[in-house]
């Protein structure tokens, strides 16, 4: 494609610093990991982090080390992409899935918060986690959640992948004001894969307020291999250590990233400003209490036909666009999993159509993305003037 989806913008410090680790022979451990560690929990706001090899990898420590196992119950959001859910069941836990809510696509709160207190006055038990999304670097409404969820003891765990700098402002209330997503639930996971806002070539992060807890994780990422030069396990680990030459990188990419950031913003603005007059378009969330990091930028069509239609048309041009996620309720694995609230997440599975959101993309190259979305809309809406 002439026009990717989201590709990874490098430069800056990059070819410096993986030279350096390089040089240093110090590919698999080093400094530099370290160094990336305390520089993401700078920029969040989070006292400890953990560098580690996904962003699943991420969302499985963090679960692991919080103690969930088999028989455990963890609600995940439904409209999501899988491997928000697999980590769960990694732990032999059963998924429930959460219906979106329409503001910002993200879980529903009224719907948590409505199932904790009817669970609580039934004595149901309660979920052993909650797996809150903030869905294509959208934040979400999470406010009511944590409320709720410390009321009952129900740790959350923030999937922030796609929104690394994405903020709460005043009208989220003054608890998330300010906040950067990912350190405001009992742990935050984020993902450096190719397509994210910033890149180590593959990588993620868990970030906590808890030093024991990040002492855990750390623990866990690292084969459960107690300290010293013998090779002595106490438990049941996992290989999920983060290399020298990818932190490298990712300290390179968090040198730009307030750069990306600003780039897939005006982006995504001038997405909203150039089809907020055309009709069977909505826009995508961008609510008044949060600050979206603009990772994907996505328009919502009339309905599945209408967007794989312009999809197809995209396509035709050399543009790569996707549909968001089908539901997880809708996948394979997930088919049989309890479902809290409706079908918001379903409608939106089928509307939703992700356009090129890379901090590359330039104004012509999205003006062509604006241009041939149009077109796929009029030319059907206007039959006797389509070219044969």
């Amino acid at each position: 494609m002439s026009c990717p989806l989201s590709e990874p913008l490098l430069g800056g410090n990059a070819d410096g610093y993986v030279r350096d680790a390089l040089a240093s022979t110090f590919v698999a451990n080093g400094p530099y990991v370290a160094r990336f560690e305390d520089e993401v929990a700078a920029r969040v706001g989070a006292p400890f982090a953990v560098a580690c090899a996904s962003g699943t990898a991420a969302i499985h420590l963090a679960l692991h080390a919080l103690g969930i196992g088999p028989g455990d119950e963890v609600w995940v959001s439904d409209l999501t992409f899988v491997a928000s859910a697999n980590p769960a069941r990694y732990c032999g836990a059963r998924v429930t899935l959460v219906d979106s809510e329409r503001e910002s696509w993200n879980l529903a709160p009224d719907v948590v918060v409505g199932e904790l207190t009817r669970r609580a006055r039934r004595g149901v038990a309660m979920p052993a986690a909650i797996v809150a999304v903030h869905l294509l670097g959208h934040p979400a409404h999470l406010g009511p959640v944590l409320e709720a969820a410390a009321r009952h003891g129900v740790p959350v765990v923030e999937d922030a992948a796609e929104a690394l700098g994405a903020t709460w402002t005043a009208g989220a209330g003054p608890a998330l004001d300010g906040r950067e997503v990912g350190t405001v639930g009992t742990v935050g996971c984020y993902s450096f894969n190719g397509n994210k806002i910033m890149t180590t070539g593959g990588g993620g992060m868990v970030v906590t307020h808890d030093a024991t807890l990040a002492a855990r994780v750390r623990h866990l990422a690292t084969q459960a291999k107690e300290p010293g030069v013998g090779y002595v396990h106490d438990e049941i680990g996992f290989n999920y250590r983060m290399s020298n030459l990818a932190a490298a990188l990712g300290v390179a990419q968090l040198e730009q990233l307030d750069a990306f950031l600003a780039r897939r913003r005006a982006i995504a603005d001038r997405y909203d400003a150039a089809f907020a007059d055309v009709d069977g378009i909505k826009a995508a969330p961008d609510c008044a209490w949060a600050r979206r990091s603009g990772w994907l930028s996505s328009i919502v069509l009339e309905d599945e036909v209408t967007r794989e239609r312009v999809r197809l048309a995209l396509d035709g041009a050399g543009i790569e666009s996707r549909p968001v996620w089908p539901p997880l309720r809708t996948q394979a694995p997930y088919r049989d999993a309890p479902v809290l609230g409706g079908n918001v997440a379903v409608e939106l599975g089928e509307r939703v159509l992700n356009l090129p959101s890379s901090a590359s993309l330039g104004d012509e190259q999205q003006e062509r993305v604006i241009d041939v979305v149009r077109h796929a809309l009029w030319s059907h809406s206007t039959p006797a003037l389509r070219v044969s």
